[in-house]
């Protein structure tokens, strides 16, 4: 190796020891294997470089090593999330938060597709997406198909619903489930019965009036007949 290049390669890695020392976050410390530390550092490092939320990369690293997990396990965890991150902000666009970026990688991991993230941003555009994103991920943990749990989502974002609608429908769905009513049936039956427009706290006013109605979906045929003495 001739004298430029072996001083171009110390002057290079003069200029990356910094950086790569900052990556070492203190939270792993004494947590991790020297192997898992070493991957995992790699690809926080590389998350942080492209903009990416990191705190959720060092909790899946910490959940692994709590769960004593080994370190090829704890990596393709980290990486995954990694890639469900880098996805939900192509989806959802390069301005959205941290907290919107992270939940987007949830709904994902759940089963919903990047698509339906970028049709939830368009409809609720100027709105945070972290509501409806949680609501959109325990409906799919709930049993709700993925096209039938984003389009009701995506109904009320349309619809102009606020978070406590989300809430509201999300709750209603549960409690239609523990009725025994079918989950999707649930979550599409409640998306179409709320209203075109959501003023301040509807969400209550919105569906107290149709839970009577709802209940009687699934209830057997003789549940629905008047009683005659």
């Amino acid at each position: 190796m001739t004298p430029p290049v072996r001083l171009w390669c110390a002057a290079l890695t003069a200029a990356l020891l910094p950086a790569a020392v900052l990556a070492q976050d203190p939270r792993l410390d004494g947590r991790l294997d020297p192997k898992a530390r070493a991957t995992v550092t790699v690809l926080i490092d590389s998350a942080r470089s492209a903009g990416l939320p990191v705190d959720p990369l060092i909790h899946k690293a910490l959940e692994g090593a709590s769960k004593h997990a080994d370190a090829l396990r704890i990596a393709s965890a980290v990486r995954t999330l990694a890639r469900e991150l880098a996805t939900s902000r192509a989806a959802l666009g390069a301005q959205s938060s941290d907290a919107e970026i992270e939940a987007g990688a949830e709904a994902l991991h759940a089963g919903a597709r990047p698509a339906m993230l970028t049709q939830l941003r368009v409809a609720r555009r100027h709105e945070s997406l972290s509501v409806p994103l949680a609501v959109l991920t325990d409906l799919i943990a709930r049993g709700v198909p993925a096209d039938t749990a984003a389009g009701a989502v995506t109904t009320l974002a349309r619809g102009g619903a606020g978070d406590d609608d989300f809430v509201g429908m999300r709750r209603n769905v549960d409690r239609d489930v523990g009725a025994g009513m079918p989950a999707a049936v649930a979550a599409s039956v409640r998306a179409r019965a709320m209203p075109a427009t959501f003023p301040p706290s509807s969400v209550g006013d919105a569906t107290a009036s149709f839970d009577n109605k709802i209940s009687s979906i699934g209830a057997p045929r003789d549940a629905r007949k008047p009683h005659r003495p």
